[in-house]
């Protein structure tokens, strides 16, 4: 292995899977990487050449090409800006072929993915004095749409590698008033929906899937968000299918389906009845333009995402010091709005912003995610501070509640062990790009002493 002129380049492009093994996990009782050869012996943020130069990896994000400007210029010019205008427009079209793609029988479009989550609590006559249970690492968005039906956002410790609501602790916190679990597929992966199912149906709950970072992905022959009673998507500008802001719900279920169209058309059946609560919730004719305009090329993207995600993984098996995200045995494939990796400081020697910073100075932009679990987020105390849930809830169990906002697992990943980068755009780009991530990797751990220093 450390014969003359072996690059690491030619290491990974060349080397078995138990040969990366070896090199890379069985020296951590001793020295580290000692057997691939020391090319780059100088940090880039200490002057050395960087692997990269710097700038994004893969294709600007979000993607455009000239199908979907034809399809706003048609759009346009057809003066059906509104869905409510056509059944034959650009969302109930979208709609349809979206229900298609992902594997269900039924699909509303939402302006947002919030308001997919929303419509999906308020559909399912969940409000005042009822409670869900939903995972702290999390865009706001899932607890928004909790709150805005009053009800109360059941906070459950993670899963330390895997990111997802730990099954265990979602059943411990099941008590009368709990009507819904809300897992959220992290990262476009799936959560424990074997668990979470069967958790379910013991306690005749019903499962919102919040697979807003998720369109496509697989467990066990079924797609993220069909696997609940209800599944959400999220079009966001930075999601694997953009369209600026937008969402979807999904469901088979053809009359909660039809209740979910009702309560985001302002409570307005698709009859013109109003007989219900709602917002004005509606996907716009742009919206489904776009999203429309895009989708001949989606799956051939997520394709690539994932063979490009399963590269990666490949390369980091065995190396402890950074280890992928842990899918749970069915997840056949993943979305990867981000790719995920938890990283272990005791081979690094540092915390992990320095790594980070090392890694940013080599051309490779990780980041660390999500800031701060939302358990530890104003919100909080803002609403246990409300009339309105000072009315619904009684005082020992607000109290109980804000002592239920101890989750140390989701606090270790947000301040110390998640390592990310985004996938959408990045898991787009081709092979060497894969390799330049692993090489920026493996550059600063083979230097890590060089870390101490900065």
């Amino acid at each position: 292995m450390k014969k003359k002129g072996f690059t690491r380049r030619k290491f990974l492009a060349t080397a078995t899977t138990a040969a990366i093994t070896t090199a890379v996990s069985s020296p951590f009782a001793s020295s580290g990487l000692t057997l691939l050869h020391k090319r780059h012996n100088k940090l880039a943020l200490l002057g050395g050449a960087p692997v990269r130069p710097s700038g994004p990896i893969g294709p600007p994000w979000p993607y455009v090409d000239e199908q979907m400007v034809d399809a706003i210029v048609k759009t346009t010019r057809s003066r059906v800006w509104s869905r409510i205008q056509s059944p034959h427009g650009t969302v109930p079209t979208f709609e349809e072929s979206f229900a298609a793609l992902i594997g269900a029988k039924y699909s509303v479009g939402t302006g947002s993915g919030t308001q997919a989550l929303s419509t999906c609590v308020e559909a399912l006559g969940i409000g005042p004095g009822d409670e869900v249970i939903t995972s702290p690492y999390t865009d706001m968005g899932t607890i928004s749409s909790i709150l805005t039906s009053r009800a109360l956002p059941v906070l459950v410790d993670v899963e330390p590698d895997t990111y997802q609501l730990d099954p265990d602790k979602v059943e411990k916190s099941i008590n009368k008033n709990t009507k819904a679990i809300m897992p959220v597929h992290i990262f476009g992966v799936a959560a424990n929906m074997e668990r979470i199912m069967s958790i379910a149906a013991k306690h005749n709950l019903k499962v919102i899937e919040d697979a807003c970072q998720g369109p496509l992905a697989r467990y066990r022959g079924k797609g993220l968000g069909t696997i609940g009673d209800l599944g959400c998507f999220s079009f966001q500008a930075s999601k694997p299918i953009a369209c600026g802001e937008g969402g979807a719900v999904v469901g088979n279920d053809e009359a909660l389906m039809d209740q979910c169209y009702t309560v985001q058309n302002h409570g307005t059946t698709r009859k013109g009845s109003n007989t219900t609560i709602g917002p004005k919730y509606r996907m716009n004719e742009f919206e489904g333009a776009i999203l429309t305009g895009q989708l001949p090329g989606v799956r051939e993207r997520f394709e690539t995402r994932n063979a490009n995600a399963d590269y990666l993984t490949s390369k980091l098996k065995g190396f402890a010091a950074l280890v992928p995200q842990r899918h749970y045995p069915g997840t056949e494939s993943g979305a990867y709005y981000h790719y995920g990796m938890t990283y272990h400081k005791e081979h690094w020697g540092v915390e992990r912003a320095r790594f980070l910073k090392a890694v940013a100075a080599e051309g490779v932009g990780l980041g660390a995610y999500i800031k701060t679990g939302l358990h530890r987020e104003p919100w909080v105390d803002h609403i246990l501070g409300l009339k309105s849930y000072k009315a619904m809830y009684s005082p020992a169990r607000l109290k109980e509640y804000k002592a239920g906002m101890h989750l140390p697992n989701c606090d270790r990943i947000s301040d110390e062990t998640m390592v990310s980068f985004a996938g959408s755009g990045a898991l787009l780009a081709g092979r060497d790009e894969m390799d330049n991530i692993i090489n920026a990797i493996m550059k600063v751990y083979e230097n890590r002493e060089q870390l101490k220093t900065l």
